[in-house]
């Protein structure tokens, strides 16, 4: 399974899974079709389905276009956003797994960016690959979705999930917001060496014109603060040891910075 990056909108990234052997595609969030229909002419590949994390404009805006020219594509999305996903089809839960050229994904529930939002975990199939995770707008580098439908304890305990998966894990998040969420984490994490480490990295990469997608989530774990709740030093910083409270108040720092 091959991943290409296409960048959409202002920031957006969708995320085409291709299998060369089968010339098949499947496409995560198409936020608009043309960047998608123009990558699988060039790969001569036919399109099989769309991943969807959930209902957003920027993440659904493609689908009623590539169901046009693909009328037997099967469309996946959380049975909690019946209704809300053009085109859905396949309606996903906690646990289902979905499968796309040799890979199986594993389906995680994660609401608090919204309340029907799910990503999709392609688990490592040997020691030569990593895994892949499509987590749409719950997790971001450096960041993690605005609370839009959720609660801040929802949203810890979706990041709970995400953090738990390995370190070599790629995060594929859709949208290029790195540098702005990291100039944001230094001041709630002021001390953290390889958080200022990473600032560095990401503005020369930004400099460059390069993106910052996708992120390692080992990394994420030692720079991102919205994984850190429950680390002392951005609990004194924030004066308070509850994890909910924390990372609410870290959230409501973002919002308005």
């Amino acid at each position: 399974m091959e991943i290409t990056r296409l960048p959409a909108l202002s920031d957006n990234y969708i995320f085409l899974l291709f299998d060369p052997q089968k010339k098949i595609a499947a496409v995560v969030d198409p936020a608009e079709a043309q960047p998608v229909l123009n990558c699988l002419n060039r790969l001569n590949a036919e399109l099989v389905a769309i991943f969807n994390t959930h209902h957003h404009a920027d993440h659904v805006g493609g689908n009623n276009s590539l169901i046009r020219h693909y009328p037997n594509l099967c469309v996946y999305a959380s049975e909690q956003d019946q209704g809300r996903i053009p085109g859905q089809n396949v309606f996903l839960k906690e646990g289902d797994q979905v499968e796309f050229s040799d890979r199986k994904a594993e389906i995680y529930f994660i609401p608090g960016h919204t309340r029907g939002h799910i990503a999709y975990y392609f688990p490592p199939t040997n020691t030569e690959n990593s895994g892949e995770l499509f987590c749409g707008d719950t997790l971001f580098a450096g960041g993690c979705g605005r609370l839009f439908e959720g609660t801040p304890e929802q949203m810890v305990n979706s990041l709970s999930k995400l953090r738990a998966l390995p370190d070599q894990t790629r995060v594929w998040c859709a949208h290029e917001y790195t540098l702005s969420n990291l100039k944001f984490a230094v001041t709630v994490d002021p001390h953290n060496l390889e958080l200022q480490k990473r600032v560095k990295e990401v503005e020369q990469l930004r400099r460059e014109n390069e993106p910052t997608i996708p992120s390692i989530l080992g990394i994420e774990k030692q720079t991102n603060p919205f994984l850190r709740w429950d680390h002392p030093a951005l609990q004194e910083t924030m004066g308070m040891t509850d994890p909910v409270r924390t990372f609410a108040k870290i959230r409501g720092k973002k919002d308005n910075f």
